[in-house]
């Protein structure tokens, strides 16, 4: 959430910085705001609402065009979303303007110490406290790299700082702690950002920031220290887009330009994991094969789509490695005191991999001693840097707030480590993993197939259900958090009730919500699964005999859930494990289509933001 650019260059600031906004616009944001140094003085536009908002104010008052700006779109935490919250927040002096991602904990001491000494505030934001302290520091003569450090020091809670001088109009200083934040380092121009979205439409070289580092960029340098002004190493790395992976491509959403990508996506994750021998490998694991060899206890760790993610893995993996594994949200793991030991891993799943409860929940497991592996898909981000190892999705960049094409890649991704682990444990034979891994290989295939031939389905199904107040979903076995993530992505775009149930479940309360004509989704079993194939589609007859629309995802020849189906969605034969892979897709387009009969921004679901970087 909230999305942070910095620019200095011979370029138009403003247009560098308004454009950089735009791009990270997916972020989620209630206001935006930038300020442009120019000739000793600072130049401030900030509006709530949307960035056109921003952008209609400098048409009417048009900014200096000056080498050097920063900007922010906001998400509120302190302070409703208006104008005056909005940022950039200057220091009295006027000399100072400050952009802020995170939540600075101690701010109403700070606050208070501040309005003692007299300075008076504008806003309820927790950021403008940090704009008069760096103020006061460059009154004490501290440049403001100096100013930065000593206000990070005094400051509690997660936050990206950024910061521009009016006297010192060449220069943006930026600093971080438990939030984003990467450099991007062009010719004759440097880049701050959130994400490398920003500037990727002028370098795609760049540097992650690490935990209480700062930077200070000039068009001509970068230099990097920690909060007490010590050299600081960090690892330049390439970003492997370009900008026409950002873009949409013809597609009216960038969700549905993701849902198609999905193919190539799962390709992309699948790619080079067969060794020269046959065996797989995974290069990213640095944790070793004895290390692994120890691992009697897995826990899985996510929020939102990548718990479900994590649901669908927990069946594979404990099929394939018999090893006991648990999936837990991050923002409760740590505050529930949980049994974790050396041989305990704990697998990280986080698409941006600067999520703050699952970061915070791999610092507590490694407090304890566990090995953590990260599945992320923004190469250099918080979370794998932390982590003792990672697996990379490759899904490229992913725009749209409600995930897709990061759900799937994030599923082949815990098959990949489910498979790994069986190959170190031998619990699976070398042909039984190379098997499975060729049926993973057919997948992209079977996802177009499905893309192809159910989207025109789902469509008409949007059309017909765009009324209706609420749709459930049922499943089984690896059904069921398919059940769950079809529920979530309605809740996030079209705005209705919807929940996902096991069906074993239905007649322990769910039945109850039955009546006419109320929509459900059904994922049948493949059949390999003959018991819960079999009670499954008698869950189908009971739903329809109390009047439910049923809405059945089955196998392409599995006819006996057709007397019992409203409407049939066909699937591609797979294994059971697998079929979450081809069952998710229609669900996803279902909730695309239904969100923009309704006239919703698909992209941009309402009170939501992609990345969510504090607790």
């Amino acid at each position: 959430m909230c999305g942070i650019v910095g620019y200095v260059g011979a370029k138009s600031a403003s247009e560098v910085v308004v454009e950089g906004l735009r791009r990270m616009e997916y972020r989620g944001y209630d206001s935006a705001g930038i300020a442009i140094a120019a000739d000793g003085r600072l130049a401030v536009a900030k509006k709530s609402g949307k960035l056109a908002n921003l952008e209609a104010a400098i048409a009417e008052q048009p900014l200096p065009d000056a080498g050097t700006g920063i900007g922010h779109t906001r998400w509120a935490t302190h302070g409703a979303p208006n104008d005056v919250n909005a940022h950039p927040h200057v220091a009295d002096s006027g000399r100072v303007a400050v952009i802020h991602n995170g939540i600075i904990e101690n701010f109403m001491s700070l606050r208070a110490e501040l309005e003692g000494a007299g300075i008076h505030f504008l806003s309820q934001t927790d950021t403008e406290v940090v704009a008069h302290l760096l103020g006061a520091e460059l009154d004490g003569g501290a440049d403001l790299a100096g100013a930065m450090r000593a206000v990070c020091r005094r400051l509690e809670g997660a936050f990206t700082l950024v910061a521009v001088d009016a006297e010192d109009p060449g220069t943006v200083v930026a600093a971080r702690r438990n939030s984003p934040l990467v450099v991007g380092l062009g010719e004759g121009e440097n880049f701050v950002a959130s994400d490398v979205a920003a500037f990727i439409e002028h370098t795609r070289e760049a540097v992650e920031l690490g935990q209480d580092q700062l930077v200070v960029i000039t068009a001509d340098s970068w230099t990097v220290t920690d909060f007490a002004g010590e050299p600081a190493a960090c690892k330049p790395f390439r970003v492997e887009w370009d900008l026409s992976a950002a873009e949409k491509g013809g597609y009216d959403w960038f969700m549905r330009k993701e849902i198609f990508e999905q193919p190539k996506a799962v390709a992309d994750t699948l790619l080079g994991r067969l060794g020269e021998d046959g065996e797989l490998v995974l290069d990213e694991v640095r944790i070793s094969t004895d290390e692994l060899r120890r691992i009697d206890k897995i826990i899985i760790i996510a929020c939102g789509t990548a718990s479900y993610a994590g649901l669908v893995a927990k069946y594979a993996i404990e099929h394939w490695t018999r090893i006991p594994c648990e999936v837990e949200l991050a923002s409760e793991f740590r505050y529930r005191d949980p049994i974790v030991s050396p041989s305990t891993l704990v697998v990280a799943i986080s698409q941006s991999g600067e999520t703050a409860d699952t970061l915070m929940a791999i610092r507590h497991a490694q407090q304890q001693k566990a090995k953590v592996l990260a599945i992320c898909n923004t190469n250099g981000s918080t979370i794998p840097r932390e982590a003792d190892a990672v697996i990379y999705t490759h899904a490229g960049p992913e725009i749209a707030v409600a995930s897709t094409k990061g759900f799937l890649t994030q599923v082949v991704a815990c098959y990949l480590l489910g498979l790994y682990l069986a190959q170190v444990h031998g619990t699976k034979f070398g042909d039984e993993i190379k098997a499975v891994l060729a049926e993973l290989e057919a997948l992209p295939g079977q996802i177009q197939h499905v893309l192809d031939s159910t989207t025109d389905q789902a469509r008409e199904l949007a059309q017909e259900l765009v009324d209706a107040p609420s749709v459930l979903f049922l499943g089984r076995h690896v059904g069921y958090p398919i059940a769950l993530e079809g529920a979530l992505k309605l809740k996030e775009l079209a705005y209705i009730h919807a929940e996902g149930f096991a069906a074993g479940e239905l007649k322990h309360g769910p039945i109850a919500l039955i009546q006419d004509r109320l929509p459900m989704f059904v994922v049948v079993p493949p059949r390999g699964r003959d018991m819960l194939h079999d009670k499954v589609v008698s869950n189908i007859q009971e739903v329809r005999a109390r009047g439910a629309r049923t809405i059945v995802l089955a196998e392409l020849d599995d006819s006996e859930p057709r007397p019992y189906a409203d409407t049939l969605i066909r699937l591609p034969s797979v294994s059971t494990l697998l079929q979450p892979m081809l069952a998710i897709v229609p669900l996803q387009v279902f909730a695309c289509e239904l969100a923009t009969l309704k006239g919703h921004d698909v992209d941009q679901p309402r009170n939501l933001a992609k990345s969510v970087t504090v607790e």
